[in-house]
């Protein structure tokens, strides 16, 4: 176990937990269809009462994400979080507005009203995946900014400056251009949508309610479409640019290779497997939904399908000599031997390796997760339950 293990070990781990969050964003797609799917009061109830028992799951992996990045490879963490401050910032607001709306909707003294806060939820699942999806995307099509690694070592302080961001045609957007490459929104919009279409099947199987479970059948092929539309005009992007790569002798030479992330796929056969059976796991779950009436438990099939496939794209966007955030400006082409990877980002031997044995209490983390999930689920939600005022409902 060297270093160069212990460097794709904590990859690996990233990637998880970023599959982990992309399927947990169902609770933000939830949220951005509280007012489609919940033509009545109670109706909407069934509807906040459902995902705002997980929403938990999806902040504190989100949280868990940022701190893995920031313990493992730093430099991505002070250069991303650093330099592209108003996205993350954007980000952030949208899930503080949903911990408040959340506790807050129903409490005592509520001059805002439910509804209200339930707006604050829906622009919360609108905003969160488009951004996240624009962000990560930005791992393929890249970022301008510059790093100065001797300032790493400076002990002096006269160069205090590790990373820096460069303005944009002129501006200087901090992160917010992320929107303005339209691979990136379309990423961002595929994101939203899967969001959306995993709530769906979440409704379907956790909601005790006929009116609910036909809305959301009947809104489940065309949000299921969406995604798929977008995805694949992505994927087609995705396998057939330019991608990243690295030298393994020399990390800091960071060159342009055609087809990068499609030879990706086939120079790492276990991760190809893990890719088409999680596209076809979620094409499954999709539509045994929708072509069997009573079908239940799709969001099983495509969640475990979500998780798969967000894992291999991570995989395949830092593993096999890949620069996993490429400094990229088609008008400055001197910025790609800034471009970050696993070999020169990454924290030193010793806190890897001593990270390592704590990341081995992962599956107990995992196994409570699982136990906690399930006793939120014994029972279906029904009208019943969100009428009772001695039940916990938000």
């Amino acid at each position: 176990m060297d270093y160069a293990f212990y460097q794709e070990y904590w990859w690996l781990l990233i990637s998880i937990l970023g599959a982990l969050l992309v399927f947990l964003l169902f609770v933000q797609g939830g949220q951005s269809l509280f007012f489609s799917l919940g033509k009545e009061t109670l109706e909407r109830k069934l509807l906040v009462n459902s995902v705002g028992r997980k929403w938990e799951f999806t902040f504190t992996t989100l949280v868990v994400f940022g701190g893995g990045f920031f313990a493992s490879f730093p430099l991505f963490y002070s250069t991303s979080f650093g330099g592209a401050y108003w996205v993350w910032m954007l980000i952030l607001f949208c899930f503080i507005i949903q911990a408040i709306s959340y506790e807050y909707q129903n409490k005592n003294g509520n001059v805002l009203g439910s509804k209200t806060y339930q707006t604050f939820l829906f622009i919360n699942g609108l905003l969160a995946p488009i951004l996240l999806g624009a962000a990560v995307s930005t791992f393929f099509t890249g970022s301008t900014f510059t790093v100065n690694r001797e300032a790493i070592a400076d002990m002096s302080g006269s160069s205090q400056v590790i990373s820096q961001w460069l303005p944009y045609r002129g501006l200087q957007l901090h992160g917010l251009e992320a929107v303005l490459n339209v691979w990136n929104v379309v990423f961002g919009l595929a994101v939203f949508f899967l969001s959306r279409t995993t709530a769906l099947l979440f409704f379907i199987n956790n909601i005790e309610d006929e009116t609910i479970y036909k809305r959301s059948r009947s809104a489940l092929a065309w949000n299921a479409a969406a995604f798929l539309l977008l995805f694949l005009a992505y994927l087609f992007f995705l396998l057939t640019k330019k991608g990243f790569a690295y030298s393994p002798s020399n990390p800091e030479l960071t060159y342009l290779v055609d087809y990068k992330y499609w030879y990706n796929l086939v120079e790492m056969p276990i991760v190809f497997l893990i890719f088409v059976i999680g596209v076809l796991l979620v094409i499954g779950g999709i539509l045994l939904t929708l072509l069997r009436e009573g079908y239940k438990k799709g969001i099983w099939l495509e969640g475990a399908g979500v998780v798969l496939t967000a894992l291999a794209l991570f995989l395949i966007a830092g593993w096999n000599n890949t620069s996993y955030y490429p400094a990229y400006s088609a008008d400055m082409p001197e910025l790609i031997h800034h471009s970050l990877n696993i070999r020169n980002s990454s924290s030193s031997p010793f806190t890897l390796k001593a990270m390592s044995f704590v990341s081995l209490l992962i599956p107990f983390v995992l196994a409570y997760i699982i136990y906690a999930w399930r006793a939120l689920d014994l029972h279906k939600i029904t009208r019943k339950e969100v009428q009772d005022p001695e039940s916990h409902n938000y």
